[in-house]
């Protein structure tokens, strides 16, 4: 059986998540506020876990950072509302997997359910390390050197580059990027691929300005060289 966690503060929604989602036989935690959902987080093994933006005590970017931080990589599905593109944007870059914005339907809802679940289990099963140039990367522990210096990536840098081995060679696009990583429409500001890589150039690149493993392909996205 899925079990979620919903850390959400308005009863309504709340009530309305619970219910639709136990009718669709998946086991359900839920927290009001944001500090007892952080913490519930961190204790309990959760296939995924459903976070609103806005919450009393602490917020929701403040909730995927930290768990983040603390090495918990359970897929986060974040609820906002219109109003906050802004932070929107920033969860999606410190770790949360996808959003949704309010209001929104429970077959959606319960379809991203799933996308996210899929993709976890083909993460796991997925390469576990690699080494190319300077660099030894392990996909499982999140550890990542160049040369014998430690390197600090995001979960979402791993998750590209994992994405880029796995596909040595391949031409992938922009549009596929989003799709297979972060599963939503963000077609306005597909910019955000393009931070990542130039982040990513930064920290495995010896000169990033001429990159030799991550290479962009006029017109038509990336491709991963080792």
């Amino acid at each position: 059986m899925i079990k979620l966690l919903i850390i959400e503060d308005d009863p309504a929604i709340l009530r309305g998540l619970t219910d639709g989602l136990t009718e669709e036989r998946m086991n359900i935690s839920s927290e009001s506020d944001g500090e007892k959902g952080f913490r519930t987080a961190l204790r309990g093994q959760f296939d995924l876990i459903i976070l609103d933006l806005m919450l009393p005590s602490k917020n929701g970017i403040d909730i995927c950072r930290d768990l983040r931080g603390k090495g918990n990589h359970t897929p986060i599905l974040m609820l906002t509302s219109k109003k906050h593109e802004t932070d929107k944007v920033l969860g999606l870059e410190i770790g949360a997997d996808d959003y949704m914005t309010k209001p929104f339907g429970m077959r959606e809802l319960i379809a991203r359910i799933h996308a996210l679940l899929r993709r976890k289990t083909n993460v796991q099963g997925s390469m576990q390390t690699a080494q190319f140039g300077e660099i030894t990367v392990d996909f499982v522990k999140q550890e990542l050197h160049k040369g014998k210096k430690p390197v600090k990536l995001s979960a979402k840098e791993f998750q590209l580059l994992q994405y880029f081995v796995e596909h040595h060679g391949d031409v992938i696009s922009r549009d596929r990027l989003l799709d297979e990583l972060w599963g939503y429409d963000i077609t306005p500001t597909t910019r955000t691929v393009d931070n990542y890589i130039l982040s990513l150039r930064k920290k495995i690149e010896k000169d990033p300005g001429t990159p030799r493993h991550l290479i962009t392909i006029h017109t038509a996205g990336y491709k991963f060289l080792k």
